[in-house]
């Protein structure tokens, strides 16, 4: 009699619906360990000029090679002849820009560069999409430009420098913002091509 229980309840189990059967859920995945350069640079969030906010290394950084300098919209000197030094080097990528390479333009007047005064400069030197102009919270900003080593006190004190970095080899370059476009592209080619 105990067998037949036994088997009448093993058929009812068999007979249930595939949605009544519970099974334990797979584990969890292992949380991806930081990379160095993600642990150094942070996710600080910076707002686009779009009014996008992105984080410095997830969405700026990872993965990419990138040109970077400190500018503000009413700069009346050096800061004119770097973004048209951009724009050269905009024109020189090509359809590259936006997938191999982005270029990156951090506001460090963020009091008074807004994403819609970044917009109107954006627009001034013709800039297409994978070049992003960057603003935020004060904190948030002189964070983000201290980690690029651009932090500074006052705005018309910011370097004339570019940083062009590779987060796939580590290669990281500076090269000075007032340079010749030539010799600035021919910088951002061995870095955008290096090899790590």
């Amino acid at each position: 009699m105990r067998t037949a229980l036994g088997l009448a309840a093993l058929l009812a189990c068999l007979a249930l619906p595939a949605a009544a059967v519970q099974t334990p859920p797979p584990p969890a995945a292992a949380p991806a360990a930081e990379s160095p350069a993600q642990k150094y640079f942070g996710e600080i969030p910076l707002v686009n000029q779009d009014g996008q906010t992105m984080r410095l290394y997830s969405d700026v950084l990872k993965g990419r090679t990138v040109v970077i300098d400190a500018m503000f919209t009413s700069c009346a000197g050096a800061c004119p002849l770097m973004s048209q030094s951009f724009a050269r080097i905009q024109d020189w990528l090509g359809d590259r820009l936006g997938k191999d390479v982005y270029l990156i333009s951090i506001s460090v007047d963020p009091e008074n560069d807004t994403p819609a005064k970044l917009k109107e400069y954006a627009a001034r030197y013709k800039a297409r999409p994978g070049w992003y102009f960057l603003t935020g919270s004060k904190e948030n900003v002189a964070a983000a430009l201290s980690r690029l080593g651009q932090h500074v006190e006052k705005r018309e004190d910011h370097l004339n420098l570019f940083l062009i970095g590779n987060d796939r080899t580590g290669l990281w370059k500076k090269a000075f913002g007032l340079a010749s476009p030539t010799d600035l592209i021919a910088i951002v080619d061995s870095v955008v091509n290096d090899k790590g």
